[in-house]
C-alpha cells in the first residue's frame, strides 16, 4: 500500500509539474478576400516570391531563387524593418505558395516560428478568393509574456498584416492596376 501511494504522489507532482509548465500554444490566423478579377489575373500579381509590390506596408523585396523551394526573400518595410524569408513550397498550377519567417525582430512582428501560406481560388462567378493563413507562436516564447509579445498581440499583428495586403490588392486588381 505504501508503494502505491509514494507512486501516486510521485505521479500526481509530475502532472502538476507539467501541467504549470506549459508555455505558449501555437496559433493560427486566416484571412479571406473576395476579388473581382479572375484567379489568373490575380495570380499573376502575387506570384512572384520576390515581388511584394502589392502590399502597402513592403517599401522594397529583394531575393535569391526565383519561385524553387528554398528560395530566399528579403522584405525592407516601410518602417526600415526587416524580415527574412523562405520559400518553402510552389505550385502554380494550384495557385498557391507557402514560405517561412528565418529571421524578424519581434518588436516588428511580434511572432516566432512562423510559416504561411497564400492561395488563389476560382468563385465560380468570374472573381477570385485570395487565402492567406499563417500559424506561429508569440513573439515572447516564456510564461507571463509581456502584453506587446503575447498571443493576442501576435493574432492582433499577423491579422493586420494579412488583412492591409489583401485590401490593397484588392483595390489594385479592381482599379485595373
Amino acid at each position: 500500500m505504501k508503494r502505491w501511494c509514494i507512486l501516486f504522489s510521485i505521479l500526481l507532482f509530475s502532472y502538476s509539474v507539467v501541467a504549470n509548465a506549459h508555455g505558449p500554444t501555437r496559433q493560427k490566423v486566416t484571412v479571406k478576400q473576395m476579388i473581382s478579377a479572375p484567379p489568373e489575373t490575380v495570380w499573376d500579381k502575387v506570384k512572384d516570391f520576390h515581388d511584394m509590390s502589392w502590399h502597402p506596408i513592403i517599401a522594397k523585396t529583394e531575393g535569391n531563387g526565383g519561385n524553387t523551394k528554398g528560395a530566399t526573400r528579403v522584405l525592407t518595410l516601410v518602417n526600415g524593418g526587416i524580415i527574412n524569408e523562405e520559400l518553402k513550397k510552389y505550385d502554380a498550377g494550384k495557385q498557391s505558395f507557402k514560405y517561412k519567417i528565418n529571421s524578424v525582430d519581434v518588436n516588428i512582428l511580434p511572432v516566432t516560428n512562423y510559416s504561411s501560406t497564400l492561395t488563389v481560388k476560382a468563385t465560380g462567378d468570374g472573381g477570385s478568393q485570395v487565402i492567406w493563413k499563417g500559424a506561429f507562436y508569440r513573439g515572447y516564447p516564456n510564461n507571463d509574456p509581456p502584453p506587446e509579445l503575447n498571443d493576442q498581440a501576435a493574432k492582433d499583428a499577423v491579422t493586420g498584416v494579412y488583412k492591409s495586403g489583401l485590401e490593397n490588392l484588392k483595390s489594385l486588381l479592381e482599379k485595373g492596376s
